[in-house]
């Protein structure tokens, strides 16, 4: 490693607690910053997030702490890991604390609640002007990465700077990262997945088989290219990790927390109760209902959203929505193609 860099992780949840591990063993100067004293002197002492990734030792290089300054001071490179609803806050608060070359990238795959429908990296471009910002995401179980399980990612930004410091940073025999200017797409496809994962949750409590997942997961994948080349994203990006790898892991795996909210529904558990047993974060809750408004304002045509969001806010019958969309008017399978 030729160069020794300062990194900070913002956010002690499972994903901000695996990258800040893999940065440390790579031997860089690395702080894992949590918003709770308590819970981040107890990582400390116990060398494990108990809460998060139990069971999984931490790299005793890495420094754990809840004092934000003595985080990202010095920062060469900050990871924001922070929930969409919190977000904002955090963003403002380092404001005042970083070095004016210091690169800064989103890890949090969501959609900022209160119907303005701003990425999280468009709050750090707001929040943080004159700093170089990027995007990381890609198909990421936490608990895989600290396992040492072979893992890739994206790092997707204007900035070739922020890009080269991202790779060279998370580089390790165990973990790759893949470049992409387009960051819009890269986090769209973060944030959309999550909706689809709820999908295929329900349909797996229902008894749907492998047809069924095949049929939501290519048709999930046409929602999210349509809905992000209407917002100004490259379609093609979504053919990568960050697409169609993302959504394939998500939908497919009890370990995505969004999947087991829609396993949870499909058994006929209410909402409320299974998103306040969860004990973390299911972003794909807030983002379905920031894409319904945003598709309508648009006109973009979304079948899979207008009807999970039928099922959870409007008290549709899920036998109901499902009628409609399997008997609903016959449609193109490949968009992008030349139709004759």
């Amino acid at each position: 490693m030729s160069e020794i860099l300062h990194v900070a992780v913002l956010g002690g949840g499972s994903f901000g607690t695996a990258i800040a591990n893999i940065i440390a063993i790579s031997g860089h100067t690395t702080y894992l910053w949590m918003r709770d004293a308590h819970n981040a002197a107890s990582c400390e002492a116990a060398r494990e997030n108990r809460k998060y990734l139990p069971g999984y030792p931490l790299c005793e290089a890495l420094n754990i702490t809840s004092d934000l300054a003595l985080a990202v001071a010095d920062a060469d490179l900050v990871f924001v890991s922070i929930p969409s609803h919190s977000f904002r806050q955090v963003a403002g608060q380092i404001k005042p604390l970083l070095k004016s070359e210091a690169v800064v990238v989103s890890t949090a795959k969501g959609i900022e609640p209160g119907g303005g429908f701003t990425l999280m990296s468009e709050i750090l471009c707001e929040e943080l002007p004159g700093h170089d910002i990027g995007v990381l995401s890609g198909p990421n179980f936490a608990k895989e990465i600290v396992a040492g399980q072979h893992t890739a990612s994206v790092i997707a930004s204007e900035s070739d700077r922020a890009i080269e410091l991202v790779q060279r940073t998370l580089r390790s025999e165990t973990f790759r990262v893949y470049a992409n200017h387009d960051r819009g797409g890269v986090e769209l496809g973060g944030a959309l997945k999550n909706i689809y994962a709820i999908i295929c949750g329900m349909a797996a409590a229902m008894g749907g088989g492998n047809n069924t997942q095949a049929m939501l997961l290519t048709r999930s994948l046409a929602e999210m290219g349509r809905f992000a080349s209407e917002m100004g994203a490259n379609p093609m990006t979504f053919l990568g990790l960050a697409g169609v790898g993302d959504l394939i892991l998500t939908c497919s795996s009890d370990l995505s927390r969004n999947y087991r909210v829609g396993y949870a529904l499909g058994q006929g558990q209410p909402l409320e109760e299974v998103v306040a047993g969860l004990g973390q974060v299911a972003e794909g809750v807030n983002t379905l209902r920031e894409v319904k408004r945003k598709a309508e304002q648009m006109q973009v045509y979304m079948p899979l959203v207008t009807g999970l969001y039928g099922v959870l806010f409007e008290g549709r019958q899920i036998a109901d929505v499902v009628r409609e969309l399997m008997t609903g008017e016959q449609s193109y399978d490949v968009e992008y193609g030349t139709r004759r």
